[in-house]
């Protein structure tokens, strides 16, 4: 088993913003797979929707998952339906440990209103759009995301810096 740690959670939930810093502060290299993806797709996820559809999405995100497990002792912070696919679930428990950032669908929903890049880059998955959507696709995830959590925090109330404490404590208590 490799030594990765996997961020989970819906979008918005803090998984890059904490990933970074809980690189920075355990020396590791950190990824953000939807960079990743789209790096090397060419264009964002939002034109990958548009232009190609989300199977197509789900695949080039699988492919995404199978080369950054291949690392060892990085920080790995995946797209939020990454772990809906069961053959990305198996890469990720044998690769690494899990942590789940949780927050509320109207904390989600006012964060990602807050960031006008998220807008550009993430399309809505369902036609309602909006909190409604948070609240369906919530409900359909949280299960999975929980069976996949070797650690779950919630977001909502700390500060990143404060949440990448817990994350590197928990970690220093796992290896010893």
């Amino acid at each position: 088993m490799n030594d990765n740690l996997f961020l989970i959670g819906y979008r918005a939930t803090g998984k890059s913003t904490v990933g970074r810093r809980v690189a920075d502060a355990l020396q590791r290299q950190f990824f953000d797979a939807d960079v990743e993806l789209e790096s090397a797709a060419g264009k964002t996820i939002a034109e990958i929707f548009a232009d190609d559809g989300e199977s197509t999405f789900r695949d080039l995100e699988t492919q995404t998952i199978a080369r950054l497990a291949k690392h060892q002792h990085c920080i790995i912070a995946l797209g939020g339906g990454a772990v809906m696919r069961d053959e990305n679930r198996q890469m990720i428990r044998t690769a690494g440990k899990t942590v789940w950032l949780v927050a509320s669908p109207e904390c989600i929903e006012q964060r990602v209103n807050a960031d006008p890049l998220t807008g550009q880059r993430r399309p809505n998955l369902t036609t309602a759009g909006g909190l409604q959507e948070i609240r369906e696709i919530l409900a359909h995830r949280e299960p999975v995301y929980g069976d996949c959590a070797d650690l779950s925090l919630d977001t909502e109330k700390l500060a990143p810096s404060e949440i990448a404490d817990k994350i590197c404590l928990w970690v220093q208590q796992e290896t010893e």
